[in-house]
């Protein structure tokens, strides 16, 4: 079937909620893609940060094929194996770097999407809120419901989690929207402190993404997320990160919380878990694991057995000291051979998670589609905004081939 046909059969029959590139692929290996006309592509986005071992990744393909072979689906009602032992995983990865005292295990509920992860975070705190007002004796509807969330933000596009995303423009044509957030602005202390002491009592959960990818890569600061979590433990809200773009060693670092040197309460995370096997999570810390009880959340393919077997061999090859010392380094070589190109004025980012805003003049949804016609796949954030998420095994040749096909595209 050519493009043309197979343009022609979503017009007639997929819903135009996307705004589709003018290329079909057929075929990935590694860190590029093939066309349905032969023509290669150095991929510096990997299905928005979700091939993170790069396309049909020798151990994902063999772990698919095998479980495929063996059982597809059961549901949650029963145990398969693999589930157990990817939960211990998580948690041994969020635990990586806490001090001994504040260890505790995390319990995961297992999802198929961001989104979704975003949505049983969002229960859990409110839940939880209910339950201590339960056991006070207190009615639950007076539990504290208030979620603080960040401008710029981006938690999904169900209707709590697009509550929840701080931007405006999202939330035209879907009111009236479900209530309950409240967005603050991004690194600025003050303005979170004020918030708490105002509403602070009617406040179950903090929730922001610790570095904010969909608005155009920008990270929090290890002040803001530390004066976050000391604000929400002072309130006895919980503080949820929303991992789902910026976790999983996209940052060199199992979580890019880490870096500020905090534990939080609640992680989300989803996108590079399973090298593109739909797969996502929910991880809270010790007793928060417990809030929900049987029947209280659900989901009929979470924690399937093909996403449980794609997830546990992507995390068994990106848990290595080799794979954190690459991201760093590559990412760096990223981020300084964007720096040098003409018509880029800011870069920013970690690791492997890099937005670059261009200069006036040149249009980013412009440079995107001249990139992709010289044989380059990135994307825009917003009209002046570049986003690159490339696989977790790039290295400087890569970043230096992506460099040299977006000079020749800014200087066109």
């Amino acid at each position: 079937m050519t493009l043309e046909e197979q343009k022609q059969l979503e017009r007639e029959y997929v819903m135009p909620t996307f705004a589709r590139k003018d290329v079909e692929f057929v075929r990935g290996e590694g860190m590029y893609l093939t066309d349905a006309a032969g023509e290669r592509y150095l991929d510096m986005l990997s299905g928005i940060g979700v091939c993170s071992l790069g396309h049909c990744h020798p151990a994902v393909v063999r772990a698919l094929t095998e479980q495929a072979d063996a059982l597809i689906h059961v549901s949650n009602y029963f145990y398969i194996e693999g589930r157990g032992q990817l939960a211990r995983k998580l948690s041994e990865l969020l635990e990586c770097g806490v001090a001994a005292e504040l260890r505790a295990p995390w319990k995961t509920f297992f999802a198929n999407s961001g989104a979704e992860a975003n949505e049983c975070a969002i229960k859990l705190a409110r839940r939880r809120a209910t339950r201590k007002a339960e056991e006070r004796g207190d009615d639950p509807a007076s539990a504290p419901s208030l979620i603080i969330t960040l401008v710029r933000s981006f938690h999904g596009r169900t209707l709590a989690t697009l509550s929840a995303t701080g931007q405006s423009r999202l939330h035209q044509g879907f009111e009236p929207l479900p209530e309950g957030f409240l967005p603050t602005p991004i690194n600025d202390v003050e303005a979170l402190e004020r918030l708490m002491d105002s509403v602070g009592d009617a406040v179950c959960a903090i929730m922001m993404e610790p570095i904010q990818g969909e608005s155009g890569v920008h990270p929090c600061t290890p002040e803001f997320l530390a004066a976050a979590r000391r604000l929400s433990a002072e309130h006895d809200a919980l503080l949820i990160l929303d991992e789902v773009q910026c976790g999983l060693f996209r940052t060199g670092r199992p979580f890019a919380f880490q870096a500020a040197n905090i534990v939080p309460d609640v992680v989300t995370m989803a996108k590079g878990i399973a090298s593109g096997m739909p797969a996502a999570a929910c991880a809270a810390r010790g007793p928060f694991g417990e809030v929900m009880g049987p029947g209280e959340h659900g989901s009929t393919f979470g924690g399937s057995n093909l996403a449980v077997a794609c997830a546990l061999a992507t995390l068994t090859e990106l848990d290595d000291p080799q794979v954190e010392e690459r991201v760093s380094r590559v990412g760096q070589a990223l981020r300084d051979g964007l720096s040098e190109l003409p018509g880029i004025c800011a870069v920013r980012g970690d690791g492997l998670m890099v937005g670059a805003d261009l200069t006036e003049g040149h249009a980013a949804p412009e440079v995107v589609d001249a990139a992709l016609q010289a044989g380059l796949v990135i994307n825009a954030t917003g009209p002046s905004t570049l986003r690159f998420l490339p696989p977790l095994i790039a290295e400087e040749p890569h970043v230096d081939e992506a460099c040299a096909i977006l000079r020749s595209c800014l200087e066109g």
